[in-house]
């Protein structure tokens, strides 16, 4: 729970998840493009975010919608051009905005000219590149080992008659990370990157880069049941987090360190426990394990309460927390926790300690958009149908205004868009002094402005009920912040909480310069930030 007297830019900032399919059409195609994204800087300059993290943009077939990569090194048509890259980051920087990309190393496509290679034949030298096995006894997959998409991991090639490994779709074969020539083409297309100005990378899956070098049977999950996704009937213990996965990680950071203040973000999902060992010895791994826990735990104050402490006791001395609440891969917060509630969970993405990942759209409280099956796009939920774990309703394009198509193209969308578009967009809510959208912005406006939310201490108060409070306290200067995680009103004697001032902000955007006086009022689904008004930003 230790503060921090200097952060990073990193580590003061919020970073900005952009899903480049989805976010601003510029040539009526129907997708999200690079000068589109451009064309919308002046969002996220007024949102008031200091850095944006692209989904992928390099040259792939979109099996995987980008995750599936063909070229390290390039722009995918589809997306626009280098110099289209090259103009984003130099707009991006000319405004203070950060910009990340989303490193996928973990496989590559079957079309990336390395893997043609490789299935070419048993002797190629780019053979070892990836995991290829010999069939089991019986002619069948190497091991049980189970793909994220559905089935085997283990597609078999009738050419050279062995399998390769596919943690993902039998499109994405796994790089081989144990050998060094792998090692040494990812780190050099990532100084690439970063010679053009990148700030840092998110990357992909980086849990899973190293595998059991025996490959070894994963055990059976016993907590397996039905409804839950077919290769969770399995622990993946052999072919996931593996202890050498964090030298790796190590080795990327160095290549990050070789440039001035840049990022090194790893996509985790694992328990707590785990997730903190990718913070690296001496803090020389990631510097931002992301943090999924708020996607799953129960939207209820002691549980939320609890995960906090959990996680901040397992932080590594030192080390920056984060947090998330919603992604590409995930329900919409809005759609989770309730429309009121979004609310109250920006609010508490914004005022915990350490760096808040924010997705495109929760800011005017784009909901989980309901798919139509003649629509689906996501190749998971067309491999695994029928257990509602299909991505695509968060992924439909950003909602900028009321006219035909929410303003985001002058084509037909890719994904369809939310019936609340017309209504619920930027344009209507900017110009409602009570939206969600004016929340975010009042939200990291006084963020900005407050020492004790960039840099201070976390400091737990009990949780009781549907009441979560805690402080943040930098130089002698608290806030308080009390959410209301129920649709009841709540009452708490001031002197329970020790704090004396007013509401700097409330998330109903009506109370600010409220004195608090002995009982703390909170109506249901409401939150509050409590303290000495701001100094004013020199």
């Amino acid at each position: 729970m230790e503060s921090v007297s200097s952060p990073s830019w990193w580590a003061s900032g919020v970073l900005y998840q952009i899903y480049p399919r989805s976010f601003q059409d510029s040539n009526a195609d129907g997708i999200g493009d690079l000068p589109g994204i451009i064309d919308r800087l002046d969002h996220l300059s007024d949102l008031g975010v200091d850095a944006l993290w692209l989904s992928p943009i390099f040259p792939s077939p979109m099996a995987d919608f980008g995750y599936d990569v063909a070229d390290y090194v390039g722009i995918d048509p589809i997306f626009g051009t280098m110099a289209d890259f090259d103009a984003l980051v130099l707009t991006a920087h000319a405004r203070g905005l950060k910009v990340i990309l989303d490193l996928v190393p973990n496989h590559s496509s079957e079309q990336h000219p390395w893997f043609v290679e490789s299935r070419s034949s048993r002797d190629n030298p780019k053979r070892d590149w990836y995991l290829w096995r010999d069939p089991a006894p019986d002619g069948g997959p190497p091991n049980n080992w189970l793909s994220e998409f559905g089935g085997s991991a283990w597609e078999f090639d009738a050419a050279t008659g062995q399998y390769y490994y596919h943690a993902f779709l039998k499109q994405q074969p796994d790089l081989n990370w144990r050998n060094p020539a792998v090692r040494a083409a990812i780190y050099d297309a990532m100084r690439a990157w970063l010679r053009k100005g990148v700030d840092g990378f998110r990357v992909d899956v980086i849990w899973h880069l190293i595998k059991d070098d025996q490959f070894r049977d994963n055990p059976p999950n016993p907590d397996f049941a039905p409804g839950m996704p077919p290769h969770a009937a399995l622990q993946p213990v052999h072919s996931t987090d593996q202890l050498e996965t964090l030298d790796v990680v190590a080795e990327m950071r160095a290549v990050l360190e070789e440039f001035d203040d840049r990022l090194l973000i790893g996509e985790i999902y694992l328990p707590i426990e785990r997730l903190v060992a990718y913070y690296g010895k001496e803090l020389k791994g990631a510097q931002l394990p992301f943090n999924f826990a708020l996607l799953s735990t129960p939207w209820r104050a002691r549980e939320i309460a609890a995960l906090i402490d959990r996680y901040e006791r397992a932080l590594p001395v030192g080390a920056w927390p984060n947090w998330v609440l919603g992604n590409h891969d995930r329900p919409r917060v809005a759609s989770r926790v309730g429309e009121a509630q979004a609310r109250v969970a920006a609010m508490l993405l914004l005022t915990l300690r350490g760096t808040p990942t924010m997705y495109y759209g929760d800011e005017i409280g784009m909901p989980q958009v309901p798919i139509a099956p003649a629509d689906v796009q996501d190749p998971f939920e067309k491999n695994v149908p029928g257990i509602g774990v299909g991505r695509d309703g968060c992924r439909t394009p950003m909602q900028w205004d009321a006219s035909p198509h929410a303003g985001f193209t002058e084509g037909r969308p890719w994904l369809p868009l939310a019936a609340d578009a017309a209504q619920d967009n930027v344009a209507n809510l900017r110009a409602d002094g009570q939206s969600i959208l004016n929340l975010y912005r009042a939200l990291l406006r006084l963020r900005r402005a407050s020492p004790q939310l960039t840099r201070g201490d976390y400091l737990p108060l009990a949780a009781e009920g549907e009441l979560l409070l805690y402080r943040r306290q930098h130089d002698g200067r608290s806030l308080l912040i009390a959410l209301n995680l129920g649709d009841e009103p709540i009452s708490a004697a001031s002197e329970a909480f020790g704090l004396d001032g007013e509401v700097l902000l409330s998330t109903l955007m009506d109370r600010t310069g409220e004195r608090i006086g002995a009982t703390l009022d909170l109506r249901g689904n409401e939150g509050v930030i409590i303290g000495p008004a701001p100094e004013p930003v020199v």
